[in-house]
């Protein structure tokens, strides 16, 4: 029999899991039913499961919260255009469409990213925010601005525009310190102390995403956002 731990860790890995499926669901019927732009209702769901760090402080052991993300990295790579299980990825249709044209792995790269971050930062979620917020909302909402009102274009690596980059700066920076703010409830750290290292890391996801060919950003970003956190702070 399972102890009552197991059990509360259990049913909250389900939450998540039926968390997850529910955002699928809905980016796709935001194209289906109520005309949304396929890359709007993409960055819809990457912004979503970005919030699943929020849940993490309430599963007692730390496994739990890896095994979340990691049954979707075969999920979304059976799912994605390069899948070689081609019967089943034309039965996850709606899943593939939600990658986006020379991004094939991206959200493979995501799930790959979010489970390595919770093996590792379990205990400590705001370590997890700090690579996953970046890539959920910053370069989510960075996406839509620099496609509608990018002037600016340059290019390092991959073509950007300023204004992309701006407000992958921007959201990425306000994301994670209002993620502090909640985290700092439950652990004991202060959010002014954390000002700049939130700032470090805003500057240093930035950097790395217009420096990131297509579709990497989603592996890149998460790690120099966790690696920027824990050089400024020792992940305290």
């Amino acid at each position: 029999m399972f102890s009552s731990e197991t059990t509360a860790n259990v049913l909250l890995m389900l939450l998540c899991y039926a968390y997850i499926f529910i955002m699928i669901l809905v980016s796709i019927k935001m194209t289906r039913l109520w005309h949304v732009s396929p890359k709007a209702s993409r960055k819809f769901l990457h912004a979503m499961i970005g919030n699943l760090p929020f849940i993490i402080p309430f599963f007692t052991a730390s496994i739990y919260p890896a095994l979340v993300a990691a049954p979707f990295i075969l999920v979304t790579f059976i799912a994605s255009p390069v899948s070689p299980f081609k019967n089943i990825h034309e039965k996850l249709k709606g899943l593939a469409n939600l990658t986006e044209e020379g991004h094939h792995l991206g959200l493979v790269f995501y799930a790959i990213s979010y489970t390595i971050l919770a093996l590792l930062f379990a205990s400590k979620p705001y370590v997890i925010a700090a690579g996953i917020l970046p890539m959920a909302y910053g370069d989510s909402v960075a996406s839509l601005v620099g496609e509608r009102h990018g002037r600016t274009k340059y290019k390092l690596v991959a073509h950007k525009s300023l204004e992309g980059s701006v407000t992958m700066f921007l959201v990425s920076f306000a994301s994670f310190t209002l993620s502090l703010v909640f985290f700092s409830l439950l652990y004991s750290f202060s959010v002014a102390e954390r000002i700049v290292p939130a700032l470090a890391v805003a500057s240093a996801t930035s950097s790395v995403e217009a420096l990131s060919p297509r579709g990497s950003d989603n592996l890149t970003v998460p790690a120099f956002g966790a690696l920027t956190f824990l050089a400024l702070t020792g992940g305290a």
